[in-house]
């Protein structure tokens, strides 16, 4: 008969699951650090014996790691995504913005579509609380606050979706972004005609999820991932039109 004993869990295991399941739905961050071990024993309700071998077990997965004098963290899960040397064939190549672009405009409208189906009531609070915090920046002309928001918005949205797999993708690509690798965000936001229609593209996706609106959602991504693009291509132009123009007076003078 396929039957077998019940076994108690033992606490180490069962607090091992329990810092597996925080990492996995992107609750716990990498690069963030957990309470002391005394704090953390006591949220938990369990000894520092059982915390120390749940920590030591989920260090040697490559989950948590310790760094002298300063804690137990969250590894860094998400470094391992591309090599280094593909990243700096990313930060070197045209088409990998552009598919880049593409990328985001397939994924992050299905997370919309996703997010106005499945988010909570908290994830569509967190959403527009992120955004009237991205209309506060922009009316204070902040436009690095802006820029920064406008990440953490669209990262809500993935999570909102309540999809894993899709969520610790889009980190990947996020923190690739935020590095500079594909393109710096920050310009998209200084010209202010530019910044007050990505506020509206916003607004719109933000409106869509609010009502539940799964297909004004995807299409107000797709609006507004077309929209980076050709600003991209603008400003990539203006560069090199600058470059030329440098040459040319170089060779003037």
């Amino acid at each position: 008969m396929p039957f077998r004993k019940i076994e108690s869990e033992k606490l180490a295991t069962a607090i091992v699951r329990q810092i597996e399941e925080l990492i996995l739905q992107g609750i716990l961050r990498p690069g963030e650090r957990l309470p002391s071990e005394r704090e953390l024993s006591e949220r938990l309700g369990v000894s520092r014996p059982s915390l120390r071998e749940a920590i030591s077990e989920l260090q040697d997965q490559g989950l948590l790691c310790t760094r002298a004098g300063a804690g137990v963290f969250v590894a860094d899960v998400l470094g391992s995504a591309f090599s280094p040397a593909l990243i700096r064939l990313f930060s070197s190549s045209d088409q990998a913005v552009y598919d880049y672009l593409a990328f985001r405009r397939d994924v992050e409208g299905l997370a919309a579509e996703r997010a106005a189906r499945f988010a909570s009531d908290t994830d569509l609070q967190v959403i527009d609380s992120l955004f009237k915090r991205m209309e506060a920046a922009h009316s204070k002309r902040s436009y690095t606050e802006e820029a920064a928001l406008d990440a953490q918005f669209h990262l809500a949205i993935v999570e909102a979706s309540h999809n894993v797999i899709m969520l610790h993708m889009m980190r990947a690509m996020f923190e690739l972004l935020s590095e500079g690798v594909f393109y710096n965000r920050s310009m998209l936001f200084k010209n202010r005609v530019t910044r007050a229609e990505l506020l509206n593209q916003h607004r719109a996706m933000n409106e869509a999820i609010q009502k539940r609106d799964g297909i004004a959602a995807r299409e107000a991504v797709a609006a507004h991932m077309n929209f980076v693009e050709v600003e991209m291509t603008h400003n990539r132009k203006a560069l090199k039109n600058e470059e030329t123009a440098r040459l040319r007076l170089q060779q003037r003078s």
